[in-house]
């Protein structure tokens, strides 16, 4: 018996400094995409692939250990990078069983990933990008979409409706952003074509001519 705990012991302290380094790597991974430097963020999603994957390694024969939370939540924010990075390049993101996590994980890190993507939508309304913006707000709408149908009790799916509901205030968010430079944007055109219009009249009789 105390051989059988003293193994699981060991395999926890292997894998807790593995999982914080996925957390770590995916973290610096999303930071990297904001920025726009995917090479670098797809440098730090293999470190954090191989990370999980050894981790999982380590725990795999201690189910118990495995479902304690930590392998959990670093599996969760695995799938935010890739969920992330697909989302802002218009790819399909990755399955559970693409990425080998527990579907409650990929479930709550597909989640934050879209909430991510608010960050990414003010950069491009800041550009001028109105319609990089609405088409990240599109994604986002989708993925609430998808995970409204999923009603499973909170046992399962480790919060999920809490997460979920965090993403639909996000989305009502950046949804009014958007509709506000939309708007600004038609009033902008819409002066720019009356002084247009205005300049490109013709002159009246007698009026003094422009300085």
């Amino acid at each position: 018996m105390l051989a059988g705990l003293a193994a699981a012991n060991d395999a926890r302290e292997a894998a807790l400094p593995l999982c914080r380094t996925v957390v770590r790597m995916s973290g610096s991974a999303i930071r990297a995409v904001h920025r726009h430097r995917f090479d670098d963020a797809q440098a730090l999603v293999s470190e954090a692939d191989a990370a999980l994957r050894a981790a999982q390694a380590a725990l795999a024969p201690f189910p118990a250990v495995a479902h304690a939370g930590f392998l959990h939540d670093a599996e969760k924010e695995y799938v935010e990078a890739r969920g992330t990075a697909a989302l802002v390049a218009g790819e399909p993101v990755p399955g559970p069983a693409e990425l080998a996590v527990e579907p409650a994980a990929w479930l709550k890190g597909l989640a934050e990933a879209a909430s991510e993507l608010r960050r990414h939508a003010l950069d491009r309304l800041r550009t001028g990008d109105l319609e990089g913006a609405e088409t990240l707000l599109a994604a986002m709408d989708d993925v609430y979409g998808c995970l409204m149908t999923v009603d499973y009790p909170d046992a399962l799916t480790a919060g999920l409706r809490r997460t979920v509901d965090g993403l639909r205030a996000v989305l009502e968010r950046t949804r009014g952003d958007v509709a506000t430079a939309a708007v600004q944007a038609r009033l902008q055109r819409s002066i720019e074509r009356s002084m247009a219009a205005g300049d490109a009249g013709p002159g009246v009789e007698g009026a003094p001519a422009r300085p």
